[in-house]
């Protein structure tokens, strides 16, 4: 009998609107579509069991936070199925694009129908936890060019530097997810943060301020003022030092591969301590509006 999956908590069903109101045509640039798993199904290859969290249930979240934009990211969790990101894009008006989950197997053929249906790149992990390695990268950066499509790296500390030479040499626009992972306890100063600001200082590389609940040290409860995970601050403001032009933000709704109660975040709550860690109207402006409609041609 196979070991159970882990089940991953659902998303806080109240979000709160921010402190700070947000300017008009604010993109979050990171967020999962996950099933509705009798509509989408699962991957038996998935690590562990999502939260259900359909497309209308985002579009709530934007209604009571004042997001107005999107980029659904495909979860590992449903594999190389591009179903329910396109699903959600196709119901979206415009307002969505995607990212999505490529193999080596698939045709151009295939990856054209992504891009007319609003995919605007593809992502590749290189992490401990998960497949994914230089030679899938290396083999898709020729097909990504051809599409136009950035490469979304999904990364942690210690294979950003294991790595670095070869992240160095990527010949396409690069979006690092998450800062990287740095570890707020190894402070700034750490190579792998240290690299991540030496990237963020060439255009090729645009940087994520994204899942900021899994980067911190710090427990949910542990909040200034109600804002949450201020460990996080310091990295992101250097970030935002280093390239203000290149530098986007993401909810990682609904949170998934959480599993300890009282650790899902409120997404109100995130964009608060966005407002903290970019309190000029100008800096919020270019991060949730300009900069990604910019890299993703929102118009």
């Amino acid at each position: 009998m196979s070991k159970p999956l882990p089940v991953s908590l659902p998303f806080d069903p109240n979000p709160r609107a921010p402190r700070v109101p947000l300017p008009p045509g604010a993109c979050d640039t990171h967020f999962h579509v996950f099933g509705p798993p009798n509509l989408f199904p699962f991957s038996a290859s998935r690590r562990y069991e999502p939260p259900a969290a359909p497309i209308e249930y985002y579009h709530a979240m934007q209604r009571a936070t004042g997001l107005e934009r999107g980029v659904v990211v495909q979860p590992s969790a449903h594999g190389l199925d591009p179903t329910a990101m396109l699903d959600a894009i196709a119901r979206s008006g415009g307002r969505l694009k995607g990212v999505a989950n490529i193999g080596a197997g698939m045709a151009d053929t295939e990856l054209e129908r992504l891009k007319a249906a609003g995919v605007v790149g593809a992502r590749f992990s290189l992490m401990s936890d998960r497949p994914g390695d230089r030679a899938a990268i290396e083999a898709a950066i020729p097909r990504l060019q051809r599409l136009g499509w950035s490469l979304d790296l999904h990364i942690e500390a210690e294979h950003l530097v294991a790595n670095a030479e070869f992240i160095r040499s990527l010949p396409i626009t690069t979006v690092i997810d998450h800062m990287g992972r740095p570890e707020p306890s190894h402070g700034l100063d750490q190579p792998a943060f240290r690299l991540v600001l030496e990237l963020a200082r060439d255009p090729r590389f645009w940087i994520k301020l994204s899942a900021l609940d899994k980067v911190t040290d710090e427990p949910l409860a542990n909040v200034f003022d109600g804002v949450p995970f201020k460990d996080t601050i310091p990295f992101a403001r250097a970030v935002i030092d280093a390239a203000p032009d290149r530098v986007l933000w993401g909810s990682d709704w609904p949170h998934g591969n959480t599993f300890e109660p009282g650790t899902v975040p409120n997404d109100g709550a995130l964009l608060d301590l966005l407002a903290t860690i970019a309190p000029e109207a100008d800096t919020l402006r270019r991060i949730l509006v300009d900069n990604p409609a910019r890299l993703y041609g929102f118009n």
